[in-house]
């Protein structure tokens, strides 16, 4: 139990810092929705940040990010502070030359590989050019922000979580003070002023890296230029990338293929569906990034001691914990979806039709929430055993039952079918890595697991019926967001409290502890 609420207690840490930042996400998207809606130059953009986004959480947030962890806190813990450092420096140093080399290739290749991602672009040379430029100026975001990632993961090791996941809150504002200040001052001078946000990206990304320096200083850490390419540590590290570049990254991947088919369906299609993520990726963030960023590191400690006891308990706690948190998050997002991108979005360029499209692109995507949740609290498991293969096998499933999916229901439902094929891919990838898990590490508790469903299951009935009585009686989309927010979340977690364990409402009694303390 003091394992557990140790790791639910920095993975509120984490929450918080990255609801924060999922919060001015959403002032971002709203700002481009103001200014541009769902228009070509829109579309532009999401292309465009997509391509060096997907080799961001590849790189950083997924497969780098997630091995350096694991080599460095083992090292950490074996070989003390001094040879971890070192280490360090040379992981460092060895990935920025690669990933240089890569964001010169991006650059130089730019034209080819929006023709791979958006073919369709090619039929508007002025929308499929623009695609191109802001491209090449947000490629070197990769470098930066993989950067930024692999520092986070250190201070991760030493239990800072906040201030790391704060960055990337620092990222959106930069990038929101930026982009706006260069969207007034660009309209001025006649040039499209969506270049503005893309600078905004690149100064985002920099003063999230420049803002944890300092941090991981204070931890002991001098970085020294080392590279090393025949280093053992290295060598491991890309042993582990390898097959997490698909394993931890699938939604990544999945909306590459997403962004390949979205194009083909029209104007607005993509900007549509990019929106809505927006809206899911704020959940996402509650409870995956934080769970997982915050079990990673415990559940590597506890293997590398050949504790399996302890790590078994901490996994099964950790499986309720996460579904604590999405179940509810995909109920509101699902019963809710059309007032809340009335409430977020509907003004200057973005439509009331805008909202019609986008609130049913959420309802589906809204629906794979909780097997998302599950899918990054099982995967940190397979990482810390080294059964890295076993998380890259679970990606293929899902990535062809995205292509399945879309396939045979595009035709129908447009850019619904794009939507469904994402949630379609959490589900079977999260039932395959569930049921694998349970098969290697075979975490007993079975009349918890019982109690644990059973309570969730009530409190669900009682959040769905809540807000069920709140959009019969109102129709102001604030009032209706709000309300269900604070009678609905208070009603979810009594329930919880009165018939549930501990874990399904341990993670909001942590939350509102660290928001008190704040």
């Amino acid at each position: 139990m003091k394992k557990i609420k140790s790791i639910t207690g920095s993975a509120t840490s984490v929450t918080i810092a990255v609801f924060l930042s999922r919060i001015l996400g959403l002032v971002r998207e709203q700002v481009l929705a103001f200014f541009f809606g769902a228009t070509n130059s829109m579309d532009a953009y999401v292309v465009a940040y997509r391509i060096p986004n997907l080799l961001r959480d590849l790189f950083a947030e997924g497969a780098l990010s997630s091995a350096f962890v694991k080599v460095f806190s083992s090292s950490l813990e074996k070989k003390g502070k001094d040879y971890s450092f070192k280490i360090a420096s040379t992981l460092i140093t060895n990935f920025s030359i690669i990933l240089f080399f890569v964001v010169i290739i991006g650059i130089i290749f730019s034209k080819e590989i929006v023709s791979l991602i958006a073919p369709d672009f090619a039929k508007n040379p002025e929308k499929f050019l623009l695609t191109i430029h802001l491209t090449q100026i947000m490629m070197p975001f990769i470098l930066i922000i993989s950067l930024s990632s692999i520092l986070a993961g250190m201070l991760n090791t030493f239990k800072v979580f906040f201030l790391p996941a704060f960055s990337s809150a620092l990222f959106n504002l930069v990038s929101i003070s930026i982009g706006v200040a260069g969207y007034y001052l660009l309209i001025r001078v006649g040039i499209n002023p969506i270049y503005a946000m893309a600078i905004g990206v690149l100064c985002g990304g920099l003063f999230q890296l420049c803002f944890q320096i300092p941090l991981i200083k204070n931890k002991g850490f001098r970085f020294k230029f080392a590279p090393d390419f025949g280093n053992a540590e290295f060598k491991e590290v890309v042993k582990l990338v390898l097959p997490v570049i698909f394993g931890l990254s699938v939604v990544q991947i999945n909306i590459l293929i997403n962004t390949y088919f979205a194009t083909s369906c029209g104007k607005g299609a993509i900007s549509w569906y990019s929106y809505a993520f927006r809206i899911m990726y704020v959940p996402l963030g509650l409870f995956g990034v934080g769970l997982s960023q915050a079990l990673l590191p415990e559940l590597s400690r506890q293997i590398a001691r050949k504790d399996f006891t302890l790590a078994k308990e901490i996994f099964a706690k950790a499986l309720v914990v996460s579904l604590s948190v999405s179940i509810p998050s995909a109920i509101g997002l699902f019963c809710l979806s059309h007032p809340i991108i009335a409430l977020l979005f509907e003004r200057g360029r973005f439509t009331p039709s805008d909202t019609i499209a986008t609130s049913t692109i959420l309802k589906i995507l809204a629906v794979g929430l909780p097997f998302y949740g599950l899918t990054k609290t099982t995967v940190p498991l397979f990482y810390s055993l080294g059964k890295t293969y076993i998380p890259a096998l679970g990606s293929v499933i899902a990535v062809v039952t995205n292509v399945a999916i879309i396939l045979l229901t595009i035709k129908h439902l447009g850019i619904n079918g794009v939507a469904l094929g994402t949630a379609g891919s959490l589900l079977f990838q999260c039932v395959f890595l569930l049921i694998i898990s349970f098969f290697i590490l075979k975490p007993g508790g079975a009349k918890f697991f019982l109690k644990s469903f059973l309570s969730l299951f009530l409190a669900s009935g009682m959040l769905i019926l809540t807000l069920k009585v709140i959009t019969h009686f109102f129709h102001s989309s604030a009032v209706i967001v709000i309300s269900s927010i604070l009678a609905g979340g208070t009603i979810y977690i009594l329930f919880c409290r009165l018939f549930g364990p501990p874990e399904t409402y341990m993670f909001f009694e942590r939350l509102f502890a660290k928001f008190s303390k704040r």
